[in-house]
């Protein structure tokens, strides 16, 4: 088991392997641990993988934003000393990843956008959150609530998986539900067109959290974007299918290398 590291700022984050850095952001609620399908990456990259703020052993509750989930990373590559980053993101995180080549996108060598999102029409995201948020809370145990996110997350509902899950989404309700509530404010519909680093976009073929489609919408709005459909996975193909979607990262990886 890899041992976490502390920034100055107190981001917590594991660091290890060795080659081109490669950066993993785990999704709302999740805990860097939940990469730990991808550790086997160490053998061509340098992998930093943190703990959000709010997240995991990240205990810091203030500010919680979709920027300053972005900032954070940033501060961490900096620290270190970092020049620039494969940076790859699976649903919020994804998010946390476009926000990173907003705000500075010198430090992209480029970007995986997994299962995730740039945009909800201001018509339906006040309705989403406030049913979401609902939803998870009218739910009385922690226990009742991991099961109905594993149940909405997962193709696949075998024991194994859903055993899975729950050891790496640990959300803290109210970090959890102000991650949420930054997730609906995202509007990036003006920088995906202006982002000119290779991107690739993954989207599960029956993500009930995060539709494929809306990774299609971000695919026809990316200069030469990549754009692959695992099939048969939910919103979680890291897990459901960890071996077909390290070889898809792997594949573009290398290609970029291949490039340079």
């Amino acid at each position: 088991m890899e041992k976490a590291r502390v920034s100055k700022s107190g981001v917590y984050y594991l660091h290890f392997g060795a080659g081109e850095p490669l950066v993993l952001i785990h999704g709302l609620g999740e805990v860097k641990e939940g990469w730990h399908n991808q550790y086997e990456l160490a053998d061509q990259y340098e992998l930093i993988i943190p703990d959000l703020r709010g997240h995991g052993e990240s205990t810091k509750m203030d500010g919680i934003s979709i920027e300053n989930f972005a900032s954070d990373v940033i501060s961490l590559l900096q620290e270190l000393q970092i020049e620039n980053a494969h940076i790859l993101g699976l649903s919020m995180g994804g998010a946390v990843a476009q926000e990173i080549y907003r705000q500075a996108p010198d430090l992209c060598r480029s970007l995986m956008l997994v299962s995730t999102f740039h945009y909800f029409p201001q018509s339906l995201k006040n309705l989403l959150f406030k049913n979401r948020k609902r939803r998870y809370l009218s739910l009385e145990t922690p226990k009742r609530q991991l099961n109905e996110v594993a149940r909405i997350s997962l193709y696949s509902w075998k024991d194994e998986n859903i055993e899975k899950f729950s050891l790496y989404f640990r959300p803290k309700q109210n970090s959890f539900l102000l991650s949420l509530k930054s997730c609906f404010e995202v509007n990036n519909l003006s920088l995906l067109p202006a982002i000119k680093v290779p991107t690739l976009i993954i989207g599960g073929q029956y993500d009930a959290v995060v539709p494929v489609w809306i990774q299609f919408w971000m695919h026809r709005l990316i200069p030469h974007s990549e754009f692959i459909i695992m099939r048969n996975t939910g919103h979680i193909a890291k897990l459901e299918a960890n071996d077909r979607f390290n070889l898809v990262l792997r594949n573009f990886l290398n290609r970029q290398q291949t490039a340079v």
